[in-house]
């Protein structure tokens, strides 16, 4: 099992890195391909484990994927429409082959994705959305059976409110609207950056998608859908992580390729409040901090609120600010996981129910810690570029879910970081 080592150090991170395609823009993309016939390339993907994962379910469900990243072709084939436990339990978004399946086939049998360490995530909303189409749905032994009106027919334009924003349940329904017969209007929608992406795909395929990224999409089916090419957004996420890589030492000046500044403003508008300097240039975005960390409070919200996904990151670099900070987490019930390896190392963090108050501490100390989620490893890698002496990430199988080469990136700004093999846990 891989792990990541890192020597923290006193010197600034400089130099500029490539923001890498976007995983969440990715992944309900590439089930779109099941919308329709013939060859989809989509460009810029990452080589992440979970584009990998997906693409080894559409091959299971018949398609022909190839990938050659930074780009995935999806061909044609002989589709069955049903995704098994074994291959929808190693990552939840792969449930999102449900509304595909069903608009274009008229049946599927998709398991459900199970349980997850940062807490709930239910499919109750992908279900109601789906039978407000005319979808006749059971749950049997675990699984998903789907079927279209009258045993497997076109399923119908509806109106569709979601009981709260939801984003897989926006995107799943998003797709089968696309091909259902006549107007669908989704209410209460997810309204993340990562939906407009989907929008524009099912645009360029055939389909009518009117207000993605807002709280109501209107889609107006097609009859048939054609395959595309299309290069996908960078990936906000990865952007947020560099750019408090950046915060964590005074006289760090990082410049971000690809970044875009409109999807990441929550995030940067706490940040100057923290003391960085966040500026435009060209097609690069410059973070840079001249000055001590401020302690800053945040809560997380559905976009365009303060993204969960940033949560880790930005606690760690309240661990290093000067006076309190509270964080408190409104998405998911269990996603300070990664509190007690800070605490291993030197953080002062204590928990209150949905929030985590932080007092800012001199300096961490190098550890020996285990990454437990996507967004808690990199919290710890970022932990360790500052902590005193060596600190060692375990589990990073966790990271490469979600982080395209991030010992090789945060290298080239300057990094003492290395990804060592074998290492037990």
């Amino acid at each position: 099992m891989d792990a990541i080592r890192v020597r923290g150090q006193s010197t600034p991170l400089k130099g500029k890195v490539r923001i890498s395609g976007a995983k969440n823009a990715a992944l309900p993309i590439l089930c779109a391909t099941l919308l329709s016939e013939g060859e989809s390339k989509l460009r810029n993907v990452p080589a992440l484990r979970d584009i990998d994962t997906t693409a080894a379910l559409l091959r299971f469900l018949g398609r022909d994927v190839k990938v050659d990243a930074p780009i995935v072709t999806v061909g044609p084939g002989t589709v069955k429409p049903e995704a098994p436990y074994e291959l929808v339990k190693q990552m939840r978004a792969s449930v999102l082959v449900l509304g595909p399946l069903v608009a274009r086939y008229g049946r599927a049998k998709v398991s459900l994705p199970g349980g997850c360490a940062i807490g709930a995530r239910p499919v109750d909303q992908h279900l109601k959305g789906l039978e407000a189409l005319g979808c006749t749905i059971r749950l049997e032994r675990g699984y998903v059976i789907a079927e279209g009106p009258n045993g497997g027919g076109r399923l119908k334009g509806a109106e569709v409110y979601f009981d709260m924003p939801t984003v897989g349940g926006t995107e799943n329904v998003m797709m089968a609207a696309a091909l259902a017969k006549g107007r669908t209007t989704l209410v209460n929608c997810a309204r993340e950056p990562e939906i407009e992406e989907l929008g524009r795909i099912l645009n360029k395929m055939g389909a009518e998608v009117d207000g993605a990224g807002t709280d109501v999409i209107h889609v107006k089916g097609a009859d048939d859908l054609h395959p595309f090419d299309h290069a996908i957004i960078p990936d906000r996420i990865e952007a947020g992580t560099y750019m408090i890589a950046a915060a964590l030492h005074e006289g760090s000046d990082v410049l971000l390729e690809g970044a875009e500044l409109d999807d990441l403003e929550a995030l940067s508008v706490k940040m100057r409040a923290a003391g960085m300097t966040i500026t435009k240039e060209d097609a690069l975005m410059r973070v840079q901090r001249k000055g001590p960390i401020r302690g800053v409070n945040v809560t997380t919200a559905p976009h365009p609120g303060f993204p969960t996904d940033m949560q880790a990151q930005f606690m760690m670099m309240m661990c290093l600010a000067r006076g309190e900070s509270v964080i408190s987490e409104t998405i998911f019930e269990n996603r300070f996981m990664h509190v007690p390896e800070l605490q291993r190392m030197g953080a002062s963090v204590v928990l209150r129910g949905n929030s985590a108050v932080v007092q800012g501490v001199p300096k961490l100390y190098g550890a020996s810690v285990m990454a437990t989620d996507l967004r808690a490893s990199a919290s710890l890698v970022l932990a360790g570029l500052v902590a005193d002496e060596e600190t060692e990430v375990r589990r990073v199988y966790h990271l490469d879910r979600g982080y395209e080469h991030i010992e090789d990136k945060l290298r080239g700004l300057g990094a003492n970081i290395e990804r060592v093999k074998g290492v037990e846990g």
